[in-house]
Order: C-alpha cells, then sequence, then structure tokens
C-alpha cells in the first residue's frame, strides 16, 4: 500500500514576466494616457492605401519597393505593415471631428537585413494630436514631457532638426539629450561626444494626409510623431544589439 503525504507543502512553480517590450509598451501607453490620448490599435496585415495612400507617400517612392516593404503574396495591394501610421489614419477617419489624441504602439516590418540595430520586425508607438490651433509648440511640449517622464529625468532636454517624412510637413528628426553622458563627455561612445542623440520623427500633419480622412486642412491642424521602441529601450538600458529582443535568451529578459 502507497501513503501520500497530503500535507507536504505543493512544489511552487516559478512565476513568469512580462517580456521587456510588453512593459515598457504598458509605460508608454501608461505616460499618454496620463497626457490627454487614447490608446489605437490596427491590423498588422494593411491594405495599400492605408499603409501609403493615405499617408501621402507617391508611387514611386522606394518604400514601396520590395527591399522595404513585405507585399502579401496573393493577395492584391496587400502588405505586412511597414509603420503604425495607418492607425492614426483609421482613428481619424473614425472620427472626423477633432480634437483627436491618439497613440498607435505595435509591431511594424521592414523586408531589410538584419544587424545589431536593424530588424525585419521591430515595435513603433505612433502619436497623433489634430485640433484647432495645433503648432510645433504643443508637438515639443508633449514630446518634452513624454522623454522626461521615460527616462525618469527632469534634465532631458531635445532639440529639433529639419528631416523629410512624406506624411508630414514640415518634418524633423527630433535628438534627445545623451541618456549616458548628458552631452559632458567627449569621448561618449553612445553620443560620439555630441550630447546628443536621434530617437524619433515627427511634423505637421501634411494638409492631404488630413483631406484623406475627410478633415478640414484649413480649420483644423495636427502633428504625428513616430519611435522606434526596442531604440528606445536599448538607450535607456544601454543593450547595443536590437536581436537581443529576438534570441529567447532567458538571462538576457531576466534582467529586466
Amino acid at each position: 500500500m502507497t501513503f501520500i503525504d497530503v500535507t507536504r507543502p505543493g512544489t511552487k512553480q516559478k512565476s513568469g514576466n512580462l517580456h521587456i517590450i510588453s512593459k515598457t509598451i504598458r509605460e508608454i501607453e501608461d505616460i499618454f494616457m496620463r497626457l490627454g490620448f487614447e490608446v489605437a490599435e490596427g491590423p498588422e496585415v494593411e491594405d495599400e492605401w492605408h499603409n501609403f495612400d493615405a499617408l501621402n507617400v507617391p508611387k514611386n517612392h522606394p518604400a514601396r519597393d520590395m527591399q522595404d516593404t513585405f507585399w502579401i503574396k496573393g493577395v492584391d495591394k496587400t502588405v505586412l505593415r511597414t509603420h503604425t501610421s495607418g492607425v492614426q489614419n483609421r482613428a481619424m477617419m473614425a472620427k472626423k471631428n477633432p480634437p483627436i489624441r491618439v497613440i498607435a504602439p505595435g509591431r511594424v516590418f521592414r523586408n531589410e537585413n538584419t544587424d545589431a540595430t536593424h530588424e525585419a520586425q521591430f515595435h513603433q508607438c505612433e502619436g497623433l494630436m489634430v485640433g484647432e490651433s495645433i503648432s510645433m509648440a504643443n508637438l515639443k511640449g508633449i514630446l518634452l514631457e513624454f522623454l522626461k517622464n521615460f527616462f525618469d529625468n527632469d534634465e532631458v532636454n531635445l532639440r529639433l532638426r529639419p528631416g523629410y517624412f512624406p506624411f508630414v510637413e514640415p518634418g524633423m528628426e527630433v535628438d534627445v539629450t545623451c541618456t549616458t553622458c548628458g552631452g559632458n563627455d567627449a569621448v561618449c561612445n553612445v553620443c560620439k561626444g555630441s550630447g546628443w542623440i536621434e530617437v524619433l520623427g515627427a511634423g505637421m500633419v501634411h494638409p492631404h494626409v488630413l483631406a484623406s480622412a475627410g478633415i478640414d486642412s484649413k480649420k483644423y491642424q495636427g502633428f504625428a510623431f513616430g519611435m522606434g521602441i526596442e531604440r528606445l529601450i536599448m538607450l535607456r538600458y544601454g543593450v547595443d544589439d536590437i536581436r537581443d529582443f529576438y534570441d529567447g535568451d532567458i538571462p538576457f529578459i531576466k534582467q529586466f
């Protein structure tokens, strides 16, 4: 006869934890919701109109070529989304009467070679604000507040440089104070002594994009921005290879 000790404590199972990308997305959502934004979602398999046409991307733009975009074989004019900007367009079409404040975090896909700073799949968070009398000052204020909260540093600053994106005009690249040296190390291996690190792209929403969504561009203005979530994590924690997030290395994941 076999006896079982029913009073013996059960074997404790190790609990899992969220991946650092999931944790960071939740944190980003929390920061922007405190700033009055809503979280919007959309399909990862997107039609060409939402991914390109509605965003003022010309028919001959290089981003439509096979080296940048995964086109779905056998399904006409359908792609794996190259950004989450299509979600912004869907949000504007669903609510044609601003004000509109949304962010769109999610996975995106690019047909490019994998290396320490590039992956065929990664995560973005794009944001959109549309209303009356929206200006660059609003854009700078929102982004600065986000970056200070994300990096938990009130000394963080940003600068805007001219840049080109088809769906905004004017467009700009946004740099943040170096998260490693704060601009105080002439030989910093992160900012190369410049004191600045590029973190995202932004700009004022192009009138054609507003018109595509059925919004009167003479009455309303807006700004949009997009940031790579893995890029932010790498800067925050000093990770130097984006592939580490997808290699399934448990000790690497658990350190966060």
